[in-house]
């Protein structure tokens, strides 16, 4: 037996798959090095299950089982613990959406055979996440932008719509924000990866982007008529995204953001001509 062999292994849990593996390579927990691929998830639904998965590494070859000494048995050494790696799944962080397209630009999909695993499972979990709130009334639309320039796939858009929706959006948004990281969350550990998700209720980001959009144009030509720096409130990153995209083709302003967390912001900065 090769002593760099290693083996795949999937199990209920991911104990159960390392014991698997131990017994198939014939070794113990001391002799490998064991890499987690996949967590355990029993799914919402029937939709994302799947068992754990490992890789075991042999890195030495199993110690030859010792002749039974004359006399008492000496007492068995503690086996020592398998040096287990485990691949978390990365936390997206709020900036992380300055990478997502204007959402007025979306289309609804109505055709339930273009869903792919992470919105047919972001949907449960936003589904799930509703009803223990007590939005009952609500309803999902799907609706997705068309891929970009570079071909990467754009993100899906789970638009919640109904009547007295406002709690769910709260003030500028921050519950919106909220809901949107935890239906995230729980479904890139669903799905062992990264869900490609944006939460909006009503089209409040859509309209907000117009808004925005207005904004920003104003608040240039102020820049520009005052030579002064204008800056404005502070903003979540897409919010700040909306504003650079706006004006970055403008030969008269340039914009910055500055400040750190809640309390980011963009600056609009003439330039000199």
């Amino acid at each position: 037996m090769s002593s760099e062999r290693t083996i795949e292994i999937t199990g209920e849990t991911v104990e159960e798959a390392i014991a698997k593996g131990l017994a198939e390579l014939g070794a113990s927990a001391s002799d490998v090095i064991v890499e987690v691929l996949e967590e355990p998830s029993r799914g919402m639904f029937g939709l994302g299950a799947r068992p754990a998965k490992v890789r075991l590494k042999l890195f030495r070859m199993p110690a030859p089982a010792a002749s039974s000494p004359v006399g008492p048995a000496a007492p068995a050494a503690p086996e020592p613990a398998a040096s287990v790696v485990r691949h978390d799944i990365p936390v997206e962080h709020e900036d992380d959406t300055d990478a997502i397209p204007l959402l007025d630009e979306m289309a609804e999909v109505t055709d339930e055979s273009l869903l792919d695993e992470d919105v047919r499972v972001a949907r449960v979990v936003l589904s799930i996440l509703l009803e223990k709130m007590e939005f009952n009334h609500a309803e999902i639309v799907v609706r997705r932008a068309e891929p970009g320039r570079d071909g990467e796939a754009p993100p899906w858009l789970l638009d919640v719509i109904g009547p007295n929706l406002n709690p769910l959006i709260g003030r500028r948004g921050e519950t919106l924000t909220a809901l949107q990281y935890v239906t995230r969350l729980i479904a890139s550990r669903e799905l062992q990866h990264r869900a490609n998700i944006v939460v909006d209720i009503g089209g409040y980001k859509s309209r907000r982007a117009r808004m925005l959009r207005d904004l920003a144009l104003r608040m240039a030509e102020q820049a520009v008529q005052s030579k002064r720096v204008v800056t404005l409130e502070p903003m979540s990153p897409y919010e700040r995204r909306i504003i650079h995209l706006t004006l970055r083709n403008r030969a008269d302003v340039q914009t910055k953001s500055v400040g750190e967390g809640e309390g980011r912001k963009v600056t609009i900065i003439p330039r000199s001509t």
